[in-house]
């Protein structure tokens, strides 16, 4: 086994763990199973991870999943506080939103196919992040929520609108981001935010059946699919504000009372 992402003393990974089984990449956030939000921490590690396998074209596919009992329950919302009380210019609270644009930007174009294993709660920024990965598979256990118009911020995280749109239709994408429902894993195979759905001690199954016959296929031919689908999907969101989101979201949060910005996202 090639263990060089895992073991570079370059950068250590801290928030992840990352194991290499041959072709096959798997990340696992909050290794520690201790906590189920995206953490600063993660998306600089899953940014260094995707920007280093411009050099690996070994890898084949990229498997995303968690330790906790949850997927991700969203971002961070200790961290958006402390940004805003270092900085309340919000200059803080934007580099940490310019990092999940550029984090879902690169898992959207990696070479690498990447999939999504989901289980338990998948919320806000959780839910964004997966949407931009190629295939999602998720545990009947899941339940979706998109919690940002709820507490009074625009749902501007990482590009997500537009991606959500593309692949689950504008209507009902709406519509949940409108109500902040909460909709369970046969909903979300409904409306193609999930490609399968399992029962959880038959998700890892479901998941090797994708992977299996994926690491036998061309590399170029599965690159050059993947780089066809995100043309069209981009094409499809020709009045995408993603480049937004961060001054979107920052504005929100420094005109919000304390007490909303600490329950954010």
């Amino acid at each position: 086994m090639n263990d060089m992402l895992t073991t570079s003393p370059h950068f250590p990974y801290k928030a992840l763990a990352v194991e290499q089984d041959g072709p096959v990449l798997r990340v696992r956030f909050n290794p520690t199973a201790e906590d189920s939000t995206l953490t600063v921490a993660a998306l600089d590690d899953l940014a260094a991870l995707l920007h280093s396998l411009h050099d690996r074209p070994d890898i084949r596919v990229l498997l995303l999943s968690s330790a906790g009992e949850d997927f991700c329950l969203g971002a961070d919302r200790g961290e958006y506080q402390a940004a805003l009380a270092e900085d309340p210019t919000g200059a803080a609270m934007r580099r940490i939103a310019d990092k999940a644009h550029r984090v879902c930007d690169a898992l959207e174009n990696t070479h690498a196919v990447t999939i999504a294993r989901l289980h338990g709660r998948v919320v806000g920024a959780g839910l964004a992040l997966a949407s931009f990965c190629d295939l999602r598979a998720g545990a009947d256990n899941c339940r979706f929520r998109m919690p940002e118009i709820g507490i009074g911020l625009p749902p501007a995280w990482g590009g997500a609108m537009g991606r959500l749109i593309v692949e689950g239709g504008a209507a009902r994408i709406r519509e949940l981001m409108l109500t902040c429902e909460t909709f369970d894993a046969a909903s979300a195979h409904r409306l193609g935010l999930l490609h399968k759905v399992a029962p959880l001690d038959e998700l890892d199954t479901a998941v090797h059946a994708w992977v299996r016959p994926l690491v036998r296929r061309s590399p170029e031919a599965l690159t050059l699919t993947k780089r066809m689908f995100a043309g069209y999907s981009r094409g499809n969101r020709t009045a995408d504000v993603a480049l937004l989101d961060a001054h979107l979201l920052t504005a929100q949060l420094t005109q919000s009372r304390p007490q909303r910005v600490a329950e954010a996202l």
